[in-house]
Order: structure tokens, then sequence, then C-alpha cells
């Protein structure tokens, strides 16, 4: 697995990004600068990512999940900020479920806590499907827009070139792994609500993927957690208001250092 670090070390527990569908570490690229030195932060590029798409193991969330723990653990990391925006939210809590000494605190970025419905189920597995016949990314080319809240696609359309060029980078064959992955994914909110650390959920108030109706679900749930609502960007906030997200992680890891 490869970790890129922003951070340099400090006193400061690190903070782990862990990236969203159909993309890898570069999505956090902006945030992760915008957030104050003085500790470690670490993006991670989860399987299936370019470079990481051969030799996979049957698709689930939880050997993603494994497979970040073994990556911290041999970069000397036994406790940190773990943060996940959509699928990485997924693996966060994957990874809270399986490897519990490693989270001291849970960023939750546009995503949810509950399983797929059974129309999304059914068309993650339909795009599988397709991107396996057509050995193409084709099938998720339109992410590159529909992942963006309308703000960002009409004030700056350049955004969406950006994610349409990662799009293009990506392999077929994790593409097709990590959406099986995800749809083979259960519900985690007991995990969530068992969780005593400290909780930050963040949703772009534009985010159709995951609206804030989901978010509020795991404030809900979380015993503790804050919600912010990042104004005037959709599923890829990180991306959309880099400054905004970073800043609620920042608060994210504080509390954490103070546990």
């Amino acid at each position: 697995m490869s970790l890129h670090t922003y951070g340099q070390d400090g006193d400061g527990l690190p903070v782990v990004l862990l990236h969203g569908f159909p993309l890898d570490h570069r999505m956090w690229d902006a945030a992760a600068a915008a957030i104050p030195t003085g500790r470690r932060v670490l993006a991670v590029d989860l399987p299936g990512t370019p470079g990481r798409a051969d030799d996979l193991p049957e698709p689930a969330l939880e050997a993603s999940a494994d497979d970040v723990a073994s990556a911290l653990r041999d970069a000397g990391i036994e406790r940190a900020v773990i943060a996940g925006l959509s699928m990485g939210g997924y693996v966060a809590l994957a990874l809270l479920e399986r490897h519990p000494d490693l989270v001291a605190a849970l960023g939750l970025v546009d995503t949810k806590s509950t399983a797929d419905t059974p129309e999304a189920h059914a068309n993650r597995l339909r795009i599988a499907a397709e991107v396996e016949a057509t050995d193409s990314v084709d099938a998720i080319r339109p992410m590159a827009k529909s992942l963006l809240g309308e703000t960002t696609k009409a004030a700056r359309p350049e955004v969406a070139d950006e994610v349409a060029a990662w799009i293009e980078q990506q392999q077929p064959a994790g593409i097709s792994w990590s959406q099986r992955a995800m749809a083979a994914r259960p519900d985690r909110s007991d995990v969530l609500a068992a969780f005593g650390g400290p909780v930050m959920v963040v949703v772009g108030d534009e985010d159709t993927v995951t609206p804030v109706e989901a978010a509020e679900h795991m404030v809900a749930v979380a015993p503790g957690a804050r919600l912010v609502v990042v104004q005037h960007a959709g599923h890829l906030s990180a991306i959309e208001q880099p400054t905004a997200v970073a800043a609620a992680l920042a608060d994210l890891a504080q509390a954490a250092d103070s546990e």
C-alpha cells in the first residue's frame, strides 16, 4: 500500500485520509495541505487504485481495512485520526470494527453507515459487469459531474475536468472490484454507535449521493458526534471546498489529542 505524507511529524496524532470511489489519494491533496502543521497527515491508496488492481482478493471492504491497518502498523502508527470520504468512510467503519485500537477519532465525510438499498446494490453490480465487459471506464465517466455540487459545476468547471482526468487513469479491474466490495458491505451503524471516541460528520449541502439526511443519521447514532454541513459542495466536498473540510478535520484531530 502507498502512504502519501503531507504534514510533518509533531506532537499531534497523525491524520489518515481514505479516498472515495472512483478516485485515489490525489483527491485529498488540497484538503491535506490545508490541515495545520504539527502532525503527520497521510493519504492512502486503497486496493483497486492504479498500481493496486492486480492480484486482488475477493471483493470486500474488510480486505481494504486490513490493508490499511497493516500499512499503518508497518509505518509505526499505532493510533490515528481516521477520516474517509464516501467509500473511504465505509473502509473507516470497517477499520473501526476490525482494528479498533488504531482508531482514536473518526471523520466521516460525505458517506453513510448503512448498507446499500436493493436498487443501489443492483446498480453497483450492473456497473461492475459493464466495466468488466468493456474493459474500460466508460460506465463511470458521468461520475465526474454527478458527484459534484451544482455550484461547483456552474462556477468552476475545471474541477469536473480534474475529476474526469483522475477517473480516466483508473483501472477497470479496480473499478469492478471496488463496486462489488461496496455492494457487499453491511450496515455498520452499530459499530459507529459503540465507538466512544470523537466523531466528526461532514457533508456537502448539495450532496445528492449521501445527502444531509444520511449524515444526520450518523450523528444521531454516534455518541457526541458533531455535524459540519459544508456550503456550496456536493459529494466531493474535500475537492470542492477543501479549506472547510480541512478545518473540520483539524478540529477533530485536536479533540482526539486531548482525549
